[in-house]
């Protein structure tokens, strides 16, 4: 959710700004259907296109209900916005592809990668990227045939135990769990379909939910590692901070670092591509009256508003290029991108390098 300073739905009285606010903020719940099969499908497929800015005489002559469509399409592009190719997003790709490969024809102990880095530097955007290329590889190979799923989204619920974790693999696929069915009619559910879906990537988010040091936790690596040895594809997991919450520790820790690559996800330097990220968001921008290079001249300023997280990043400048939209200024400023408030960890990064 984009949070300003600006008015709120419930204290705005414009029936178009509250028409506005409703459609960016409608569109914020894509991760959650990222965990269904449906939805997976419906991201690998489905590309947010630019709408086109109409010129002055056409947009002076809508009527008020075509000119809150037109703002709607547009408020509905910058709550996605594009997805910026970062130097950490192609190493992610690059390493996933080269595992699948080596993965083929691997009988056992088969190879994973780890994402693991503050929150906000883009692990969940990598590993999802990763699996949509896979699942876009896949549909080219083997076009028109049905029955294939060549990617399973999961993510691991808050105190999971090792049936919870099952279940969000049944969930995924749409296989139906009665509160009689034990974990092991559940696995063996699971297995078999994606063994027949011919499964080649399973991507588990959020495995910071995971402590080793809990007897479910422990039980939730094993149910991991049984899947991962049952079913012939590439395990890529992704979490907060995962070098240092223990997760190689101990013989499960030990198995784990044994088999998974890692790659670091940290803030990105004040550096050319710090800019050039700036300057890819800028440019997919669809504002009226926004003047050209204006983000890419506030580049240090927007390093330290975020303090190089590129989550935040993102955040900030969509944030700016909904309010511009509401408020009819249909421009990114200095004082617009001020108004938006960013969350505690970034302000603090920037009040402790201030300081």
């Amino acid at each position: 959710m984009v949070t300003t300073t600006g008015p709120t739905p419930g204290q705005d009285s414009d029936p178009a700004r509250q028409r506005g606010w409703r459609s960016a903020l409608d569109r914020e719940d894509l991760h959650r259907y990222l965990t269904t099969l449906e939805g997976w499908r419906e991201f690998t497929t489905q590309d947010p296109v630019p709408p086109e800015l109409l010129p002055a005489p056409a947009l002076t002559g809508l009527d008020p209900d075509e000119r809150l469509d037109y703002d709607d399409d547009r408020l509905d592009y910058h709550t996605r916005l594009t997805v910026a190719a970062t130097s950490t997003l192609r190493t992610v790709v690059h390493a996933g592809r080269r595992l699948t490969l080596l993965n083929r024809h691997a009988i056992s102990a088969r190879r994973g990668l780890i994402l693991s880095g503050a929150a906000g530097t883009g692990k969940t955007t990598a590993l999802t990227q990763f699996g949509k290329t896979i699942e876009v590889i896949d549909r080219r190979q083997h076009p028109g045939v049905d029955g294939r799923i060549p990617v399973v989204y999961v993510t691991v619920p808050p105190a999971a135990t090792s049936r919870m974790l099952a279940v969000e693999f049944a969930r995924f696929l749409g296989l139906p769990v009665t509160t009689r069915a034990n974990i092991t009619d559940v696995i063996e559910a699971v297995c078999g379909v994606l063994i027949d879906a011919r499964v080649s990537v399973v991507c588990v988010d959020e495995l910071h939910n995971l402590s080793l040091a809990t007897r479910n936790g422990a039980e939730v690596s094993d149910t991991l590692k049984y899947f991962s040895e049952r079913i012939p594809a590439t395990f890529v997991y992704a979490g907060v901070d995962l070098e240092t919450n223990g997760l190689f520790n101990g013989t499960r820790g030990r198995q784990i670092a044994g088999r998974f690559a890692v790659i670091d996800t940290v803030p990105f330097p004040r550096t050319t591509e710090w800019t050039g990220l700036v300057s890819t968001f800028e440019e997919a921008l669809r504002l009226h009256h926004h003047k050209p290079k204006t983000l890419e001249g506030l580049a240090h300023y927007l390093h330290q508003r975020t303090s190089g997280m590129i989550g935040s990043l993102s955040h900030l400048i969509r944030g700016a290029a909904i309010d511009a939209i509401l408020d009819g200024t249909e421009k990114i400023t200095r004082h617009s991108l001020d108004r938006v408030k960013l969350d505690r960890a970034a302000q603090t990064r920037k009040t402790k390098s201030a300081s």
